[in-house]
């Protein structure tokens, strides 16, 4: 089945799937890079020392999780611009403009400061997306699936801080014109698990090359 679409048409070379935590954007983008045997580039979340304590101290911990996730997230940026993969095609399950969203939500104004003073001043790689895949969903089904995949410490994120991210990803997106943009409510359907719902999804990711779509697909029992 996942192979349906391709025959349809190719699927963009570079293709970056977002949304706030637990909307399932990692175990998309795995999937996708399966799908059409390309490389995938997955944010480094576990890796982060900080990002534990941050969820129990956010007022402690809020400087040094954002900061590591900056300097990791430029890394890979930079490494993703230089390398010779655009060939066979890549998924990324985060893009590098969505790094200061977090940071406001966080930090204090001076923290942020420092934050935007090292965001500027890092050499940045102006690779853009082929197609954006933006996945939303309610707070009640975002806190649903991080309880679900069970990360003891994601469990602490409050409905408070979910809400708040989930709209700052709405405003983000709603200003985004830097190239295709398939915005998906995946409120209802699971592409990660349920092959019809991924082949609804699929055919769309597939077919679309230029401007803004809202996707709004029924579950296929």
């Amino acid at each position: 089945m996942e192979n349906l679409a391709l025959e349809i048409a190719q699927p963009p070379k570079f293709i970056v799937v977002e949304g706030p935590i637990g909307v399932g954007k990692s175990s998309l983008a795995k999937r996708l890079a399966k799908s059409f045997g390309c490389d995938v580039v997955k944010e480094k979340a576990d890796e982060n020392p900080f990002l534990e304590h941050f969820y129990t101290h956010t007022n402690q911990s809020a400087l040094p999780v954002q900061l590591h996730f900056l300097t990791e997230r430029v890394k890979q940026w930079n490494e993703l611009s230089q390398n010779d993969i655009f060939s066979s095609g890549v998924i990324s399950d985060f893009m590098l403009e969505k790094d200061p969203l977090f940071a406001k939500l966080t930090l204090t104004n001076e923290e942020y400061k420092l934050y935007d003073q090292m965001y500027q001043s890092l050499s940045v790689q102006a690779t853009r997306a082929d197609l954006i895949v933006y996945l939303q969903a309610p707070v009640e089904v975002l806190q649903a699936r991080i309880r679900k995949r069970g990360i003891a410490h994601e469990k602490k994120i409050s409905s408070e801080y979910l809400q708040k991210l989930s709209d700052a990803y709405t405003e983000f997106f709603h200003h985004y014109d830097c190239g295709p943009l398939l915005i998906v409510n995946a409120s209802d359907i699971n592409p990660v698990d349920n092959d019809a719902d991924y082949e609804q999804l699929l055919q769309h990711i597939c077919t679309t090359r230029s401007g803004r779509h809202f996707i709004n697909p029924l579950p296929i029992l």
